[in-house]
C-alpha cells in the first residue's frame, strides 16, 4: 500500500493535467456554446456514445490486469456503472436514456446514434491506450479522463464537467438538479472512482513517465472529442 506522500505525488501529477485538460481552449469553446433543444441533443447523443466507449475500455483493463487486488478493484468500478449503485438499479446508461427524455430523446434515438468523426477517433484513441499497451499506463489514461469529473479537483474552474454541463442546462432551459439524473449523479459518483485506485498506484505501476504520457494523450482525445461536438452545436440553432 502507498504512503500519504506516493498518494499526494501521483494525485498532484494527474490533477494537474486534468486541470490543464480542462482550462483548454477546446472546452472553453466547448462550455461557450448555449444550450437549445437541438444543440444538446447532439451533445448528449453524443456522450452515449463517449460512456459506452469508456465501459470498452475499463472492459480491456480488466482483462488485460494481471494483478488481483487491482482487478478486483476494476470490477467493482464496473459494477456500478453497469449493474447497479444508488444512482441506477439499471446501471448508468440508463441516466442518460432518463435524462434524454427531457429534450425529446427515445431510447431509438441512443441505440441508432452516429459517431461525429472526432468522437470516432476519439474513441478509437481511447481503445487502443487500453487494449494494445500496458493496463498500467491504461489505468492512468482511464482515471485522467474520469477525474475531469471530480469536482474537488476543479473548484476554480466552477467543478467538474457534469457540473458544468448540469448548470448550463439549469442556466439554459431552467431545469432542476434532480431532473437530470446523469448529470446529478456524475457529478458526485466519480469523486469516489478518482479515489478508488490511487492507493495502489505506486505498488502497481512500475514506469511512472510512461503512466503519465497515456494520460497526457487520453486528455488530449478528450479535448479532440468536446471540441467535436462543440462544432457540430455551434451550426444548429
Amino acid at each position: 500500500m502507498s504512503d500519504t506522500s506516493d498518494v499526494y505525488d501521483w494525485e498532484q501529477a494527474i490533477g494537474a493535467r486534468v486541470h490543464a485538460a480542462m482550462a483548454s481552449t477546446e472546452m472553453d469553446r466547448y462550455f461557450a456554446v448555449k444550450m437549445t433543444p437541438a444543440r444538446a441533443r447532439v451533445a448528449l447523443l453524443q456522450l452515449s456514445l463517449f460512456v459506452s466507449c469508456r465501459r470498452d475500455g475499463w472492459a480491456n483493463l480488466i482483462a488485460n490486469c494481471d494483478a488481483a487486488s487491482m482487478r478486483q478493484r476494476l470490477m467493482a468500478h464496473e459494477y456500478e456503472e453497469l449493474v447497479e449503485d444508488e444512482y441506477s438499479t439499471k446501471g448508468h446508461y440508463d441516466l442518460l436514456i432518463r435524462q434524454g427524455q427531457l429534450i425529446g430523446l427515445t431510447a431509438d434515438d441512443f441505440a441508432q446514434v452516429q459517431p461525429l468523426r472526432t468522437s470516432m477517433a476519439t474513441f478509437y484513441g481511447w481503445k487502443w491506450i487500453t487494449r494494445a499497451g500496458a493496463w498500467q499506463d491504461g489505468l492512468i489514461a482511464m482515471m485522467a479522463t474520469e477525474w475531469v469529473n471530480d469536482d474537488r479537483r476543479l473548484t476554480d474552474q466552477g467543478g467538474g464537467l457534469s457540473r458544468r454541463d448540469g448548470l448550463r442546462w439549469m442556466r439554459d432551459f431552467g431545469y432542476k438538479w434532480e431532473e437530470m439524473p446523469n448529470f446529478a449523479a456524475h457529478a458526485v459518483a466519480d469523486e469516489k472512482h478518482s479515489d478508488l485506485f490511487v492507493p495502489l498506484l505506486d505498488k502497481f505501476i512500475p514506469n511512472r513517465d510512461s503512466a503519465l504520457k497515456a494520460a497526457d494523450d487520453a486528455l488530449e482525445l478528450f479535448k479532440l472529442y468536446h471540441l467535436g461536438v462543440a462544432e457540430e452545436m455551434e451550426q444548429l440553432k
